[in-house]
């Protein structure tokens, strides 16, 4: 999480923990869905004795891959509080996810000798951006995403898949959610946070979904815009009414 985020959230009266998590493809979807877990367990049994903190109400906030965790912590967490979702995804079995990106289709090929090289063997906690958006890029080109961060074939191991779909997963006890997209998003389809809206909807979570017109993904880090600034507002306004 970089520096201004954080004196953001501190600044608005919140403490912030940013969880490390091992990451794919050296380690598979469903342990890094523990790691989330284990962490916000830790903060509630923990934080109050060894940081002096006390975890009365927490969040989760996600941006990207990040926002899919969040989203799927929202499921599996009965205590959160609150989830924010920047243009994070509730659905790794649909088109978007399991077929080759034409956006990404339209940069150079990645060759498969060169994706291979990039993964370690070793369990990895960081990496290079380099080094992660390449290994990306190869499978998102291929259509081969799902599987490898999972380990799993979406035409033999769907129950399995579903049940890593945050969207499959909401009930009625799901906590309040912020959900952020750019409609111009080439890397996640807005479609997959108002899928989420939605599925929300329908089992009367209570929810909010907003859109921008013309962004496209990563439009949070584009502070100067006024569109941006608006919505950085309101996801505080957000987090304040059910955090604090």
């Amino acid at each position: 999480m970089q520096k201004d985020q954080v004196e953001r959230y501190n600044a608005a009266g919140f403490h912030v923990f940013s969880i490390d998590y091992r990451l794919a493809p050296e380690t598979r979807l469903t342990a890094i869905a523990e790691d989330i877990l284990d962490a916000l367990q830790w903060l509630q049994s923990h934080a109050s004795a060894e940081l002096g903190v006390e975890p009365s109400s927490i969040g989760v906030v996600g941006h990207s891959a990040g926002g899919y965790l969040a989203l799927l912590a929202g499921a599996r967490e009965p205590k959160l509080r609150a989830v924010v979702s920047f243009y994070g995804y509730g659905d790794i079995l649909a088109v978007w996810a399991t077929g080759a990106s034409s956006h990404y289709l339209q940069k150079p090929l990645v060759p498969r000798t060169l994706a291979d090289q990039l993964i370690t063997g070793e369990v990895l906690t960081e990496a290079s951006v380099q080094q992660r958006f390449g290994l990306y890029l190869y499978h998102r080109q291929q259509g081969t995403w799902v599987q490898e961060v999972t380990g799993l074939d979406p035409a033999w191991d769907l129950a399995e898949l579903e049940a890593l779909c945050p969207v499959e997963a909401v009930t009625a006890q799901y906590p309040p959610t912020l959900l952020l997209h750019g409609e111009q998003d080439n890397d996640v389809p807005c479609t997959e946070s108002v899928r989420m809206a939605e599925r929300l909807e329908h089992m009367g979570v209570a929810h909010t979904l907003i859109t921008l017109p013309g962004e496209d993904h990563l439009f949070d880090m584009q502070k100067d815009k006024e569109n941006v600034r608006h919505v950085l507002d309101k996801e505080i306004d957000f987090l304040r009414g059910h955090l604090l």
